[in-house]
């Protein structure tokens, strides 16, 4: 009984569905799952709708990851259209067991600036996830450029990443990157290259901010959505 209750779909937004289970994460000091953050990402787009910005969902991260097929992974890219992007943002999971779904015990996230040619691996937890991340990079980069171009993308570690406090909040430290980050893009004015969100991430990616994320989550957005059904 207590499963089935835990099971239960609460709301599903775009294509993402949220159930009691994930609530219950939000609701305490819990690690968040790949549920969890495919809602936030989709809710980011929502509010962000450029098409020069693309959050990609962590199953697809994942694949793209740990794809042991290389024809089959162009085949898996082309409907993301990254070619079109200047700015795609990927969760990174310590996961490496294929055939087991939300494994992992780390989020970090990896994200790519077109304008300035590079791969930025942002990571909570002294880049404890650098091997999966610089993973996804040498797999997806490529596809970046379009079939004929060939890609000048470079890889960068941040060492100034805001760090955890805790072992549990790697998460919410992906979806406030990735919100900053995003607001970083339609805001400033100089996408040449020369400009970066690095001082963004340092002002708004606190711990007390990251601690809020938690509430926004389940208490304003849940709640607004719940309401909307």
């Amino acid at each position: 009984m207590g499963k089935s209750a835990a099971d239960e779909k609460i709301l599903s937004y775009n294509d993402v569905v949220l159930r009691q289970s994930d609530l219950d994460i939000l609701s305490g000091p819990y690690y968040l799952n790949d549920r969890i953050i495919e809602f936030y990402f989709s809710l980011l787009s929502s509010s962000h709708p450029s098409e020069d910005i693309l959050l990609v969902p962590p199953s697809i991260a994942f694949w793209i990851t740990n794809c042991p097929d290389v024809d089959g992974l162009k085949d898996f890219l082309e409907p993301l259209k990254l070619p079109d992007k200047n700015l795609v943002i990927f969760p990174v999971n310590n996961n490496d067991d294929v055939s087991l779904p939300e494994g992992g015990s780390h989020w970090s996230l990896l994200a790519y600036y077109r304008s300035a040619n590079i791969f930025v691996h942002h990571d909570s937890n002294q880049q404890m996830n650098k091997r999966h991340a610089m993973k996804l990079f040498k797999s997806v980069v490529g596809y970046n450029g379009g079939p004929s171009s060939t890609s000048n993308d470079k890889y960068q570690e941040c060492i100034d990443t805001p760090q955890q406090v805790n072992g549990y909040d790697c998460g919410l430290y992906v979806t406030a990157t990735a919100r900053t980050i995003c607001s970083w893009y339609e805001s400033s004015e100089n996408k040449d290259g020369t400009d970066m969100w690095f001082s963004s991430l340092k002002e708004q990616v606190t711990p007390s901010v990251v601690g809020e994320m938690r509430k926004e989550i389940l208490g304003g957005l849940t709640k607004d959505l719940m309401a909307k059904q």
